[in-house]
């Protein structure tokens, strides 16, 4: 009953003019967490007042994020930080109502239609061009170059819902199917692209031991499926005048790839107006770097 009569008295002092007064009572709010998210839409809608709602706005974007922001923290410090797991993390920073069911359902179609095609007796090229055939041709998924003005490519959802993707979005896509297929693709970080490699585990003899080593069949460019060889690649390189690096063909684990695809998710709000998400999404993807 006391928390009821606090809540009321803090949503009464919302239109404050006082930027001070304002200050505190939203970091109260703040401190109550996602719990009043529900409240605060329902005071938006009986609120005629426009700047007073775009206060109830802001105050709502606040709680979603710390909300995110938690969730986040829990997922990169767990025992083994799914990759799904991720993804929908990510996705929920511009769809936090993100619902669940629909793109579990599309994705675990997905890995059927795959896995039905596959065999034991499958080269990995052979592998790769059955998992590309069913999503591009099959599955209908388009590739998109990387555009900063369509955030919605590089989102998990949004790209199953839409079939359009750039590399981030399909390439997402692409290594949740290999994850569930047992697949050995990683993403690795080719300065400027987001890029997949096929990593073969061999044998290596090092001294008078013999050790199981990681080693790159081929790579995909994942907006299209196309695969392509370790020579294209060191010539990319030699155009763009980058001297090549080790860590340039080490796989990323799940935590580094999902702040990579939020560091670029960032470049999609690099206005004026929507600095601010920029601003988060940064936040978000160091969180995870640290």
């Amino acid at each position: 009953m006391q928390q009821d009569k606090e809540i009321s008295a803090l949503f009464s002092l919302i239109d404050d003019p006082d930027e001070e007064v304002y200050g505190a009572v939203s970091k109260r709010i703040a401190d109550f967490g996602r719990s009043l998210i529900p409240n605060l839409e329902h005071l938006w809608e009986t609120t005629p007042n426009e700047q007073v709602q775009q206060r109830i706005e802001s105050l709502i974007h606040r709680l979603q994020l710390q909300d995110l922001q938690n969730d986040l923290l829990s997922w990169k410090t767990s025992a083994h930080p799914d990759l799904l797991a991720g993804a929908l993390l990510c996705t929920r920073f511009q769809y936090p109502d993100l619902t669940l069911a629909p793109v579990l359902s599309e994705l675990e179609k997905l890995r059927r239609n795959v896995w039905l095609e596959l065999n034991n007796y499958l080269t990995p090229l052979e592998q790769i061009n059955v998992l590309t055939s069913i999503l591009f041709n099959y599955y209908g998924l388009k590739g998109k170059s990387k555009d900063y003005s369509r955030p919605e490519e590089f989102l998990l959802q949004t790209v199953l819902s839409s079939k359009k993707g750039n590399a981030f979005g399909n390439g997402l896509i692409y290594l949740l199917l290999c994850e569930g297929l047992d697949i050995p693709v990683k993403a690795i970080r080719i300065p400027g692209q987001f890029v997949l490699a096929y990593f073969k585990p061999v044998l290596q003899t090092k001294g008078q031991r013999v050790q199981a080593v990681e080693k790159i069949e081929y790579f995909i460019e994942p907006s299209s499926g196309q695969v392509f060889t370790r020579k294209e690649v060191d010539g990319y390189f030699s155009k763009m005048d980058i001297a090549p690096s080790p860590a340039y063909f080490s796989p990323l684990n799940n935590i580094e790839t999902i702040a990579l695809i939020l560091s670029e998710l960032a470049n999609c709000f690099d206005n004026e107006s929507e600095r601010y998400k920029k601003d988060e999404l940064l936040a978000l993807a160091k969180l995870l770097n640290d």
